[in-house]
């Protein structure tokens, strides 16, 4: 679609725009991936701050929110500065979908989305997730539940198919566009692949070019750098991308995608002094949230990705996860500062490859 900003009103300057119901993104958009017990508010905040333009909550659990458990319910909560937001969900059951659809209307997100995609043995063992794959019809009932029981738009995450023996994501994208859906995010890899492997974007770009689809499609695998996302862009011709681990530790790559797509040049990466103020927004935030014990125990999964590739960081690193106050804790940060003040971390082969223990929502 084409958004018209006024200046001059008999000289509108044109804008490409991505829309998803009433919710209008810039032109290629950038997505934070849903991720289990690391897309909280603290995070999403720094991502935010770096240029993601659309977020999600952690995935909740359907069952969970309508038995009011403690945990589904808090990962509601938002900030109005987080949107456009979205609040994701998964379950195999149709009257707790819709049941949960209607709860997550009261909080007033921007949209709702379905995770069929999760590939994780707890969640497919109930028959969710990535499970829901291997039954269109029951992916199109638990859709309709959602859409007819919220005012919002509905999107829904997915992967390629099951296995390679049942790769359908041509049939459900055009299924779920058919019951209301009005955007998809497409992980291109099946769910017996979990993680591994190259991810597929060719049946990603076979979505996106069918002239059955009307509706945005993202797409979602392996992008960690500015250039690999240009290069997917022009090859696969999706109108925008969701980035999940690459930014973990790392949430300048939002920015910096950016800046490369616009100028087809390299932004400066972060400095130390950078890195460290970000860690320090990101560990005040989380103990804002979570309170100060928590806070800083929850913080200390992260420290690894952002002092990734510096020399000798190990000893730093150590110290950090040993702190267990907010003024040692800054010590330790104001150390590293000094000691690798103009100094450039050695580059990660990928920026996917972190060492944080994560469950994607895909």
């Amino acid at each position: 679609m084409y958004v018209f900003r006024l200046g001059n009103p008999a000289n509108p300057i044109k804008i490409m725009a991505v829309q998803i119901g009433d919710i209008v993104l810039p032109d290629f958009p950038l997505l934070l991936a849903p991720m289990e017990d690391v897309s909280d508010p603290p995070f999403r905040l720094v991502c935010k701050l770096n240029g993601a333009d659309l977020m999600y909550s952690e995935f909740i659990s359907s069952e969970g929110l309508i038995r009011n458990a403690v945990k589904s319910k808090q990962k509601l909560d938002f900030f109005e500065y987080e949107r456009p937001f979205g609040i994701q969900i998964f379950g195999g059951d149709e009257e707790a979908m819709a049941m949960s659809a209607a709860i997550i209307d009261t909080t007033n997100p921007d949209l709702v989305d379905i995770n069929f995609g999760c590939p994780v043995k707890k969640v497919v063992c109930k028959g969710a997730g990535a499970a829901v794959l291997k039954d269109i019809n029951l992916m199109v009932r638990l859709t309709r539940a959602v859409i007819r029981s919220t005012k919002l738009p509905v999107t829904v995450k997915t992967r390629l198919g099951w296995d390679d023996q049942s790769k359908n994501i041509e049939q459900v994208a055009e299924r779920l566009q058919d019951v209301g859906v009005k955007a998809l995010t497409i992980h291109g890899r099946t769910r017996s692949q979990l993680y591994k492997g190259e991810a597929d974007w060719t049946l990603i770009a076979a979505v996106k070019n069918n002239p059955r689809i009307s509706i945005p499609v993202f797409g979602n695998g392996d992008i960690d750098t500015p250039e690999k996302t240009l290069e997917y862009k022009n090859k696969f011709g999706v109108d925008g991308i969701m980035i999940g681990r690459a930014a973990i530790g790392y949430p300048w790559i939002f920015n910096e995608i950016k800046y490369f797509l616009k100028t087809g040049e390299h932004k400066e990466p972060p400095s130390i002094k950078e890195r460290i103020d970000v860690i320090q927004e990101h560990l005040m935030r989380s103990i804002e949230w979570k309170g100060t014990i928590l806070g800083i125990l929850e913080m200390r999964r992260h420290y690894t990705n952002y002092l990734k590739g510096f020399p000798y960081i190990k000893e730093f690193r150590n110290q950090l996860v040993q702190k267990n106050t907010v003024e040692e804790i800054k010590e330790v940060l104001e150390q590293i500062q000094k000691k690798y003040d103009g100094i450039e971390p050695a580059k990660p082969d990928s920026m996917i490859d972190s060492p944080l223990s994560i469950v994607m929502a895909d």
